[in-house]
C-alpha cells in the first residue's frame, strides 16, 4: 500500500464545515478519514456522505458497546451508510462481537453491498498498566489482556482490532498476517505525546505489524499540517 492508503486522518473537529475544510486540504494525500464521536454527534450522517462523495473512505470510530442485539443493528445502520470500517468494543464480549459479524455478513450477501471491516477496540491508548490494574480492575498485564481480547475478536469473526502500536507485534504473531491492526497513538519523534500513553513513531508501528495508522493531532497541531503529513509520508515509505 502507498502511504496515503495506510494513513487514517482523524477529523477530530466539532463541525461539518471544519471537517470539510480538512478533507479538501488533504484529499490528495489521504484516502481514509476518521469520523469519531464528536464529529458524528455534531454533523451526523451528512459528513459520511460527504467523504464518500469525495471518493474517499470512512473509518467510523463510534466504538459501539452495548448488548449484542443493539450493537449488531447499529453496525448494520453504519453499513448502510457505506462506511469502510467501523469499531466495536471487544470488552462487550464474544457474543456481541460474533452477532455483529454474522449480521453484517448475512446482510451483505443478501443485499449485495460491500461489507465494512469490523474492528474491535482493545484498550484505549490513554490507559497505561497502572490504570488498567488499579482503575479498570484487570489483574494481568496490558500485553496479556490485549493478546486475549485480540484472539477473542479473531474467534468471533472480526476483521481486526484497534490497539496501540506497542501491542502490534504480539497481535500479529498471535492472530496471523491477515488480521487487520489499526493503531492510534502514532507520534513522530517531533510531535508531542499529549494524553496518549502507549505511543510509537509511524515507522516503528509499521515495523511491528500495523496495517493502518490513525493520525490526528500529530498533524493538525503542527504550524504547517501539510508539511507534517508529508514528513509522515516519507517515514511510512521508508518503513
Amino acid at each position: 500500500m502507498e502511504p496515503k492508503d495506510r494513513i487514517i486522518l482523524a477529523l477530530d473537529v466539532s463541525s461539518y464545515e471544519e471537517a470539510v475544510d480538512i478533507i479538501e486540504k488533504f484529499r490528495e494525500d489521504v484516502n481514509i478519514f476518521k469520523v469519531g464521536l464528536e464529529l458524528f454527534t455534531s454533523a451526523g450522517t451528512k459528513i459520511v456522505e460527504k467523504i464518500n462523495s469525495a471518493g474517499k473512505k470512512v473509518f467510523l470510530d463510534l466504538k459501539f458497546h452495548d448488548i449484542p442485539n443493539t450493537v449488531s443493528k447499529s453496525a448494520l445502520a453504519a453499513a448502510e451508510l457505506g462506511v469502510f470500517m467501523l469499531t466495536i468494543h471487544t470488552s462487550g464480549g464474544f457474543a456481541m462481537m460474533q452477532k455483529t459479524a454474522e449480521a453484517l455478513v448475512k446482510a451483505s450477501l443478501k443485499e449485495n453491498f460491500s461489507r465494512p471491516k469490523i474492528l474491535g477496540v482493545t484498550v484505549l491508548t490513554s490507559i497505561d498498566n497502572e490504570c488498567l490494574k488499579n482503575e479498570v480492575g484487570i489483574a494481568h498485564s496490558m500485553t496479556t489482556h490485549i493478546k486475549h481480547l485480540s484472539a477473542l475478536a479473531l474467534k468471533a469473526g472480526l476483521d481486526g482490532v484497534v490497539a496501540s502500536p506497542q501491542e502490534a507485534e504480539i497481535i500479529r504473531s498471535n492472530c496471523g498476517k491477515n488480521f487487520l491492526i489499526v493503531t492510534p497513538g502514532i507520534r513522530p519523534s517531533w510531535a508531542p505525546q499529549n494524553d496518549q500513553k502507549r505511543t510509537l513513531t509511524p515507522k516503528e508501528a509499521l515495523q511491528k505489524g500495523a496495517d493502518y495508522l490513525v493520525i490526528g493531532r500529530a498533524v493538525m497541531s503542527q504550524p504547517d499540517p501539510v508539511k507534517a503529513l508529508k514528513l509522515i509520508h516519507d517515514e511510512i515509505a521508508d518503513a
